[in-house]
């Protein structure tokens, strides 16, 4: 195969059901019990045992959805100083390998290791090795993934959880990205899915018979992302002062909505999750922007900013209500979004490192 883009070698680190395996590995009473890390009787699970997973309870799931599923459920509160805690232990020893380190969240990374502090050759070497690390320090099991750029590192580290890694050797993958449900492509959602199989596409070879025109025709934008990701193409660098410049959560429901308590219940629901991302990532904002899909397609986006930040989830539920009220049309929605921009994350200059890349090495991979 021939590579239209520089052979990188991308890590992506993924821990295992992070808050849920730090609450169990803290209070062993917990251990092989299914828990959801949230509040039991409001809002959604930020996060699950792989305990609760087997009776498909899954993050961002209302809780009362989640306790029906699993009626063992064991609901802890989340703390979230203490998952930064553990999160900064993780980064400190992704730094002893690269400074090219891209955190995504508390719990997951993109690492550059195609030149590396150690001079390891096998980027497969060093995953195992910051896996290892990981779990002598902290105790929790992380999966990982490695190839060539980060979209198939971050399929690859879906592969073999938990606590396993996963390598896409550049040779193989066509071959890989062939066999792929399109279900597995990153940016692809349940929605985009659907509507793939309805195409008949199905995986990535499938993907792969539709032009540039015929893919943008079908899905905008997003289009030429397809395109490009099923040929193993995406240039996006590793950027270790990723700057977050907006949080966004939103829903498409299986049934169009009408009714003011479900539009009121759906809105609780985005605002509680909304503001447990911002905890999570320790982020304030001044500006929400209310979402609406209608039936039709149509949509309607409307914005209010604050002069102080937003600090809680009611007062999120409060403004996307005055934002609701101003909706042009009375018509059934089919999505909800929720999201916060003007963020307190500080701008800060970029630094370009230019790598030195070597074609050579896929033994060592």
């Amino acid at each position: 195969m021939d590579f239209p883009f520089s052979i990188r070698k991308i890590i992506h680190v993924d821990m295992d059901a992070f808050y849920a395996s730090v609450e169990q590995h803290d209070y062993p009473e917990l251990r092989g019990k299914p828990i959801a890390v949230g509040g039991e009787h409001r809002g959604v699970v930020a996060a699950a045992s792989y305990e609760a997973r087997k009776f498909g309870v899954r993050s961002a799931m209302p809780s009362k959805t989640a306790k029906e599923k699993c009626p063992d459920l064991i609901f802890v509160k989340p703390r979230f100083p203490r998952y930064k805690e553990i999160s900064q232990k993780i980064r400190n020893i992704f730094y002893e390998y690269t400074d090219l380190v891209e955190p995504l969240s508390l719990d997951e990374a993109y690492l550059d290791v195609t030149e590396n502090k150690k001079g390891i050759e096998s980027a497969n070497q060093i995953a195992r090795e910051i896996r290892h690390k990981i779990f002598e320090q902290t105790g929790l099991t992380a999966s990982a993934g490695i190839s060539v750029n980060k979209f198939l590192a971050k399929v690859a580290s879906d592969i073999n959880k938990p606590n396993g890694q996963k390598t896409i050797h550049p040779e193989k993958l066509e071959e890989f990205l062939d066999e792929l449900p399109v279900e597995k492509f990153y940016g692809v959602g349940k929605v985009t899915a659907n509507k793939m199989f309805t195409l008949g596409i199905f995986k990535g070879k499938d993907l792969k018979k539709k032009t540039l025109e015929q893919l943008i025709g079908l899905f905008g934008k997003s289009g030429k992302y397809y395109y490009n990701v099923v040929r193993g193409i995406h240039n996006s660098e590793v950027k270790p002062n990723r700057i977050q410049k907006s949080v966004a959560v939103e829903r498409t429901f299986f049934e169009d909505l009408f009714d003011e308590q479900q539009i009121d219940e759906k809105l609780t629901s985005l605002s509680t999750e909304l503001q447990q991302r911002l905890q999570k990532n320790n982020i304030l904002g001044r500006t929400l922007t209310l979402k609406i899909k209608y039936k039709d397609f149509s949509l309607f986006t409307r914005s209010i900013t604050n002069e102080e930040y937003f600090t809680s989830d009611k007062e999120f539920f409060a403004t996307a209500k005055k934002l609701w009220e101003l909706r042009p049309f009375n018509k059934p929605v089919r999505l909800l979004g929720l999201s916060l921009s003007h963020l307190n994350t500080e701008e800060k200059k970029q630094v370009s490192v230019q790598l030195k890349i070597q074609f050579q090495e896929f033994e060592n991979y």
